[in-house]
């Protein structure tokens, strides 16, 4: 029976044309090896399962090549390739500095080093993992890195370059390696299905490479477990059910309940999503992620920054469509804010739903009010424009329109003038007439108009029933601790029908702000009025630190006899 030898290993890269996704540094590599510009150190930096370590093999096996090609690559004949194909080179040494950091590792390494080459030109000596070395092997390795014998060359290989001393990289070529693209991981992943003859839907192996993250040995490890799995034919459905994947499709349908105002819908996805096993906080985080395509996938030119598949994309535009961007931006706010408020939540699940029903509001909710306040308004004024005014006779039997006086004028404007929300007063003669405020005839109209008298069927109410419903609400949100307590220790000022509020910090302007529309909803409906929420910020003025010597200065002016106690009993001030 033929040993099993998983893809990673199998299909690893043997040039330079086969290595994925890192296309300008192997040209250059290449290039450096064609005109013999070859440094004496390299260092390799990127994120695993790029090509780093196959890279470095694969340019050592190039540089003792005695039959290079015009494309810089290796011949794979001569007696140099012939062995390093077969495991059994001289030329090649490499050692994992996670196992042999100490400086008796690194000592024995020097000691290699001034040994020559039998076969071929140079002796290459690749470190893996160097950032594992310890301070003192490093600073053992300063003097051979930077001056080593011309036959020797170091490729320095590492996930966290961070962690590498100044020193050493100053005495290294440095090249960052590149995340793998999803297209060129799927790609891969198809030259692999098919020499491999496994039947698989190209939205499998998308699913495959967004799990990878960018490292192509992850998406070849990834791939392996799935064959196990489904055997020769690989489906979707069973990549998603085997990698634990939220589907995009839940969040297709989470974004239509959202645009329909579905409250109910939206609960229903999410305890879906939850009895399958999903993590929320990964739910959370996928919604976010799905915002932000939509939003890409608004536009022509930036829906190709989607690296999904042609027939997903067209979901995606097709969606962002009905998406207005203010709902999109507010929502991914909103989103964004919860997933940051995840670890810090007793109660996650009812801050998950509380995300969703506020999103659901953006739409429905809030500029349906606003339209339905704004049209009851224009009733009333054009029903009290339809008013006659009865005319009063003299004592000849003339009739005499009734003019007001100067007083009853400022009554009765004052009557008239509507509430208006975010602190500005709507203009009566804009609203009548649909004109400019600032036309002079009509302002002059409606001030010869008589008395109208507003009908207000809302009920008034007091100061204490406004801050009795406000405590009332503060003990609503009591599981959100410190938002309520910042509610029971405020004081609301009424203000006609409307409530102010004063702030001293940032944190509590943001807390009331976000939460302005659900305060003005629970007021509206317990005190039977449209109560409108304005917030001011106030500063706290700081008393001044008064320092003891200071103190005792205002006790002697205040009490002579105390100076006299003090030199007395030779008191001092402590400190």
């Amino acid at each position: 029976m033929e040993q099993y030898i998983v893809s990673a290993r199998k299909y690893r890269p043997a040039t330079f044309r086969s290595v994925i996704g890192q296309n300008s540094l192997t040209t250059t590599l290449k290039n450096a090896i064609i005109t013999r510009h070859l440094a004496h150190a390299y260092l390799f930096c990127g994120p695993r399962g790029v090509g780093k370590t196959t890279c470095a093999r694969i340019f050592a096996k190039t540089i003792n090549c005695s039959n290079i090609t015009e494309e810089g690559e290796a011949c794979n004949q001569c007696e140099s390739c012939v062995s390093f194909n077969e495991n059994r080179s001289l030329n090649i040494f490499e050692m994992d500095a996670a196992s042999n950091n100490s400086v008796d590792d690194i000592r024995e390494l020097v000691k290699q080093v001034m040994v020559p080459p039998q076969i071929g030109r140079y002796r290459v000596y690749i470190i893996d993992e160097v950032h594992m070395l310890s301070t003192a092997a490093f600073n053992a390795f300063l003097k051979t890195l930077e001056e080593p014998p011309e036959y020797a060359i170091f490729i320095l290989a590492t996930t966290e370059k961070h962690k590498i001393l100044p020193t050493i990289i100053s005495r290294c070529q440095v090249y960052d390696f590149n995340r793998i693209q999803i297209n060129d991981t799927v790609d891969y992943l198809k030259y692999v299905a098919q020499n491999e003859k496994i039947d698989v839907e190209t939205e499998a192996l998308e699913v495959m490479a967004q799990k990878a993250d960018g490292a192509m040995r992850d998406a070849l490890s990834i791939f392996d477990q799935i064959v196990s799995y489904c055997g020769n034919k690989i489906t979707y459905k069973e990549v998603i059910d085997i990698l634990n994947v939220l589907d995009y499709e839940y969040y297709l349908q989470m974004v239509d309940c959202f645009v329909r105002g579905d409250v109910v819908g939206s609960l229903m996805i999410l305890d879906k999503i939850i009895n399958k096993g999903f993590d929320v906080q990964s739910f959370v985080s996928g919604l976010s992620s799905h915002f932000r395509d939509l939003l890409v996938a608004q536009n022509e030119r930036s829906i190709s920054l989607l690296q999904v598949s042609d027939s997903i994309k067209k979901r995606y535009a097709e969606q962002a469509k009905i998406c207005p961007p203010d709902f999109l931006y507010k929502a991914l706010e909103l989103s964004v804010q919860c997933e940051l408020n995840y670890k810090t939540s007793k109660n996650k699940r009812l801050l998950v739903e509380l995300m969703l029903i506020k999103i659901c509001q953006i739409i429905s909710t809030p500029e349906k009010k606003n339209n339905d306040s704004v049209g009851i308004k224009k009733i009333e004024l054009q029903h009290t424009n339809k008013q006659t005014v009865t005319p009063s006779a003299d004592n000849k039997g003339n009739i005499a329109a009734q003019q007001p006086t100067h007083t009853e004028q400022q009554t009765k404007t004052a009557e008239i003038k509507p509430q208006a929300a975010n602190s500005s007063i709507l203009n009566l003669s804009s609203i009548l007439s649909d004109k400019k405020p600032d036309e002079k005839k009509d302002t002059q109209i409606v001030q010869n108009q008589p008395a109208i008298h507003k009908t207000d069927t809302a009920k008034d109410f007091t100061d204490e029933q406004l801050k009795e419903q406000w405590l009332r609400y503060a003990d609503k949100v009591s599981d959100r601790a410190f938002f309520s307590k910042y509610v029971s220790e405020t004081i609301p000022q009424k203000d006609g029908t409307n409530c102010t509020i004063s702030v001293i910090s940032e944190q509590q302007f943001k807390e009331f702000t976000d939460n302005r529309h659900d305060i003005e909803r629970f007021l509206s409906q317990n005190l039977g009025n449209d109560v409108k929420l304005f917030i001011n910020k106030t500063e706290i003025e700081h008393n001044k630190v008064i320092s003891p010597d200071n103190i005792l200065k205002d006790m002697i002016a205040r009490n002579e006899s105390m100076q006299e106690l003090v030199d007395r009993m030779n008191l001092k001030i402590n400190y």
